[in-house]
């Protein structure tokens, strides 16, 4: 695999939008980062910023169908996405895909989508507000593992492309580009450690962790923490790893007389008070507590990294961005540790 050197994103914007249907974050007229389609043969500059939303709804969508019963035969809905590109993704953002990959790995409808994309990272050079990917080992610098192509920024407004997998060398045949020379991948590795570095103290959060999976925290502590959530879903709603789903039937009417029932999916989340309601009415997790307990220890829990090769955090930061109950990562984890000083 090789490296490249470009002074200007355009033309590889421009080579990869003729191959594939385009995707990169961008800013709006409230310069707000969003993922957003760009038009073949047009370029705009790429945000540095991570997008409010993550990129699992290319993948995982937010509602789709899956079955659809005519009265006689069942039919699958599988998609049949044509190729798409999405440009520009962060470090983090790539760690969730890959855990993703493996959450869904016998999902046809996932994997369907997720085979045509063409994954172009790029590194990020400063940590980003909340933000803590060095901690679960999710940034700032893009897994060789977790892309097909690396975008990072150098010095004078030039680009390394370093490529990492065949779908990578083949998405740049007919581009003619630069070959690297060593000094610049040592750049790279100098701008990561730089960037490391810039990150706050959050000894807090490798802490709770610990306290999480050590059981020393009681449902007391959940309990309390409970009352903060309204249970609005924004964090499993923006966290790029959630993947709780719910289905339901729903009917069509083909023609007169004559109806199809349609098997959906949709996104859940385990917060929801129904989230785990049996048909028999019977709760497991009726108290919000449980739920709460249930939802960090699901993120942060040991037993979840063995079957996933990571935790079910990527320290993107969105879910202390959005929480109105002030209980995103930043907050419990240091409230854990508290409680788990007061508890020893």
């Amino acid at each position: 695999m090789k490296s490249y050197l470009i002074n200007d994103l355009s033309p590889l914007q421009q080579h990869l939008s003729e191959h594939y249907q385009f995707h990169q974050p961008v800013k709006n007229s409230n310069e707000q980062c969003y993922w957003q389609q760009i038009t073949k043969g047009t370029t705009k500059p790429l945000s540095d910023e991570r997008p409010l939303s993550s990129a699992k709804r290319f993948f995982f969508t937010e509602h789709e169908n899956l079955l659809i019963f005519n009265g006689e035969f069942f039919r699958e809905t599988l998609p049949s996405p044509e190729p798409f590109v999405l440009f520009g993704v962060q470090s983090c953002d790539l760690s969730a895909i890959s855990y993703q990959d493996k959450f869904f790995s016998e999902d046809p409808y996932y994997q369907a989508r997720r085979k045509q994309c063409l994954l172009v990272g790029i590194d990020c050079i400063e940590p980003c507000e909340n933000g803590f990917c060095p901690t679960v080992d999710a940034g700032p610098g893009v897994r060789s593992h977790t892309a097909d192509l690396i975008l990072h920024p150098l010095p004078n407004k030039h680009w390394l492309v370093i490529e990492k997998t065949e779908e990578g060398v083949q998405s740049l045949r007919g581009l003619t580009l630069e070959t690297t020379q060593e000094h610049h991948l040592r750049q790279r590795d100098q701008a990561l450690h730089r960037c490391k570095q810039l990150f706050a103290d959050d000894s807090y959060i490798t802490h709770g962790i610990e306290n999480i999976n050590s059981g020393k925290i009681p449902g007391s502590f959940w309990k309390k923490l409970a009352i903060q959530c309204v249970g609005c879903s924004g964090c499993t709603t923006l966290c790029p790893t959630c993947s709780c789903y719910g289905t339901r039937s729903t009917e069509t009417e083909q023609e007169p007389g004559r109806k199809n029932n349609i098997q959906q999916r949709f996104w859940d989340s385990c917060l929801y008070e129904g989230f785990q309601r049996e048909a028999s009415f019977h709760n497991p997790s009726a108290e919000a507590g449980t739920r709460v307990q249930r939802f960090w220890q699901h993120k942060f829990g040991d037993n979840f990294y063995a079957e996933f090769e990571h935790y079910g955090c990527v320290g993107c930061g969105r879910c202390e961005q959005t929480c109105p109950g002030v209980i995103g990562v930043h907050s419990v984890m240091k409230r854990i540790e508290n409680a788990a000083e007061s508890y020893s």
